[in-house]
């Protein structure tokens, strides 16, 4: 049975873990936890189911039905697992293009072209870079955008990931105080640790780049 969500225009990002052979069984399933409950949370930014499916054992994939979100999901992603421990990233590799019809659940059935352009992004990254790990492939001022974002969050500490994952919600802030509590920290530590993730820049180019796709 084939759960559907029709849409026209998506982002598909595809990731995978980086260090995996270093990693545990134990460390590889926490990862993956983390993963799927941040795309839980990222269904109601999308308007539509979100679909996340687990690829080639250390491997990712998502599609998101609003591409204007495509960075913001990426920063995401990266939060909840940084969040888990500094052991933890991914290679993200984004692609946007059309699909007809219905998607499956299952992304591993999905041979669309821009699942094969997100698919064969990533390589393009492994092999490439030694030290970009997100890649936008439309190129331009999306993929600068995500070369900075991507260089200013890999230096996130467990505690800046926890502290900035729930800020990167697109439609409502929740308080510092309200996150402060959820964290068990003081609304000072917050402050700082968003501060040093450099959550003010990234959020205004975030929107930057959101209202410029929605004009």
């Amino acid at each position: 049975m084939r759960m559907t969500s029709i849409v026209s225009h998506i982002a598909v990002l595809t990731g995978d873990l980086v260090g995996s052979t270093s990693l545990s069984p134990a460390q590889v399933a926490q990862a993956f936890d983390a993963l799927a409950d941040c795309a839980a949370m990222q269904a109601d930014w999308h308007g539509a189911l979100l679909h996340f499916t687990r690829q080639r054992g250390d491997g990712w994939q998502v599609a998101l039905a609003r591409p204007a979100l495509a960075l913001r999901s990426a920063l995401a992603f990266r939060a909840a697992l940084r969040s888990e421990g500094s052991e933890f990233d991914s290679y993200i590799s984004i692609a946007e293009g059309e699909v007809a019809g219905k998607l499956g659940s299952d992304l591993n059935a999905e041979t669309t072209d821009v699942f094969v352009a997100s698919g064969d992004g990533l390589d393009m990254l492994k092999l490439l870079s030694k030290s970009e790990r997100m890649f936008y492939g439309d190129g331009g001022p999306l993929n600068a955008a995500t070369v900075l974002a991507d260089h200013i969050s890999q230096g996130w500490t467990p505690a800046q990931a926890a502290a900035i994952l729930p800020f990167l919600a697109p439609d409502a802030e929740p308080s510092y105080t309200e996150v402060a509590k959820a964290l068990g920290k003081s609304r000072q530590a917050v402050t700082k640790a968003l501060d040093a993730a450099g959550y003010p820049a990234l959020q205004r180019a975030l929107h930057s780049i959101e209202e410029a796709a929605d004009d």
